[in-house]
C-alpha cells in the first residue's frame, strides 16, 4: 500500500484553501508567496510520486525541506491579505535552513524541527486571525473577506493537525513498529479529506449576511467620515467593482482601514461589506425596474460574482429575491402592489 506523506497532503490542503481565499486579490506580495507555494507544491509532489512510486532515494533527503517551507508560503500568504506591511519576511527562511542543516547533520532532529515549525505557524496563522475580524482580510475582495476568514483558520488547524498526528505515528511507530503505519496514514488522510470538503460545501455562516445591528451613537467625525466613503464609492462608480476590498476603499479615503470600519460600523449598524452590498443592491433594484435585462447580467454589473452572495444579500435589503422584486416592481408600476419582506 503507497501512503502519501502527511506534507505532501498539507500541500494539497494548502492549495485548494489559498487558491479559493486569494482568488482575485490584488496584492503582489500574496501573489508572489502564493505562486511560490504553488511551485513548491508541484515540485513537492513530483519528489514525492518519485521517492514512493519509483523508489528513487536519492531525493530522500530534500522532502522535508520542502515540507518545512510549505508552513511559512502559507502564513506568508493569509499575512499578505492585513492592512500591515510584512516586516522581515525573509526571517520565514530560517525555518528550512535549520531543517536542512538537520538533514544534512542531524538527521534525528529533522522529525522536531518540522513539528516545532508546522505547531509554529499553526499559532501563529491562528493568532493573525483572531486579531481582529473585520480588518485581518482587509485585501481581500470584500465577498472574499469572510471566506479568507475560514481558510486561514482552516490551515490553522490543519497545520496543528498534521503535526500533532505525525509526531504521534513516529512514537507510534518507535514503540510497535510499522507496521500499522499505512493504515493509520489513511484514517490521518480521511480525517483532513473531511475537513476539507466540510469546508468547501457546508453552508456559510459569512458575517455579510448577517443581521443588521442597531447603529450605535455616532460622532460628527463618523458621520465625516461616512459622507467620505459614500463620495469614494460614487466617484467612477467604485461601489461596482468587483474586487473592492476594505483596504482599497481605505486608501481611496485617504483614511485607516480601522477608522473607516469602525466609523461606518457606529454610523449605520453594518459592516462595511453590508454597507457596500445596500449600494449594489439599490443599484441592482434600480435597473430591475427600468430594463429587461437578465438577473445574472446585472448581477454582475453592480459588482457580485456569485448568484448566491447576490440573492442572500438582495434579500436581506429588500425582503425578497430578485425575481419576485422585478414581478412586484412591473405590478407597482401598473397599480398599488406592497413588497412582501421575508
Amino acid at each position: 500500500m503507497l501512503s502519501i506523506p502527511l506534507p505532501f497532503l498539507a500541500g494539497l490542503v494548502f492549495a485548494l484553501t489559498l487558491y479559493r481565499s486569494l482568488k482575485g486579490v490584488e496584492v503582489p506580495g500574496t501573489r508572489r508567496y502564493f505562486y511560490a507555494f504553488l511551485v513548491l507544491y508541484a515540485l513537492q509532489g513530483i519528489g514525492v510520486g518519485l521517492r514512493f512510486g519509483y523508489g528513487v532515494e536519492g531525493l530522500t533527503p530534500f522532502l522535508p525541506v520542502s515540507a518545512s517551507l510549505m508552513p511559512p508560503l502559507a502564513f506568508l500568504a493569509f499575512r499578505g491579505l492585513t492592512a500591515k506591511p510584512l516586516p522581515r519576511p525573509l526571517l520565514h527562511l530560517l525555518p528550512p535552513l535549520a531543517v536542512s542543516v538537520a538533514v544534512g547533520f542531524f538527521r534525528d532532529l529533522v522529525d522536531l524541527l518540522l513539528l516545532a515549525i508546522f505547531l509554529g505557524y499553526a499559532f501563529a496563522l491562528w493568532r493573525l486571525t483572531m486579531a481582529n475580524g473585520t480588518e485581518v482580510m482587509a485585501e481581500a475582495s470584500l465577498q472574499r473577506m469572510r471566506p479568507a476568514l475560514r481558510a486561514a483558520r482552516l490551515t490553522a488547524g490543519l497545520m496543528f493537525f498534521f503535526a500533532v498526528s505525525d509526531a504521534g505515528l513516529a512514537v507510534y511507530a518507535g514503540l510497535y513498529g510499522s507496521d500499522d503505519v499505512p493504515f493509520v496514514v489513511a484514517i490521518m488522510n480521511i480525517a483532513a479529506i473531511a475537513a476539507v470538503v466540510v469546508y468547501y460545501f457546508a453552508p456559510e455562516l459569512s458575517a455579510s449576511g448577517a443581521p443588521a445591528r442597531p447603529a450605535m451613537e455616532a460622532t460628527a467625525e463618523d458621520r465625516a467620515i461616512l459622507a467620505r466613503v459614500e463620495v469614494a464609492l460614487e466617484d467612477r462608480e467604485l461601489y461596482k467593482s468587483e474586487d473592492l476590498s476594505l483596504a482599497k476603499l481605505a486608501r481611496r479615503t485617504g483614511l485607516s482601514v480601522r477608522d473607516v470600519s469602525s466609523a461606518v460600523n457606529r454610523a449605520t449598524g453594518l459592516n462595511v461589506s453590508q454597507f457596500v452590498n445596500n449600494r449594489r443592491v439599490a443599484e441592482a433594484c434600480r435597473l430591475l425596474r427600468q430594463s429587461e435585462r437578465t438577473v445574472t447580467a446585472i448581477m454582475l454589473d453592480v459588482g457580485f460574482s456569485t448568484k448566491s452572495n447576490f440573492n442572500r444579500e438582495f434579500r436581506r435589503v429588500t425582503g425578497m429575491s430578485p425575481a419576485q422584486y422585478r414581478i412586484w416592481a412591473k405590478q407597482a408600476q401598473s397599480g398599488s402592489a406592497e413588497p412582501k419582506r421575508t
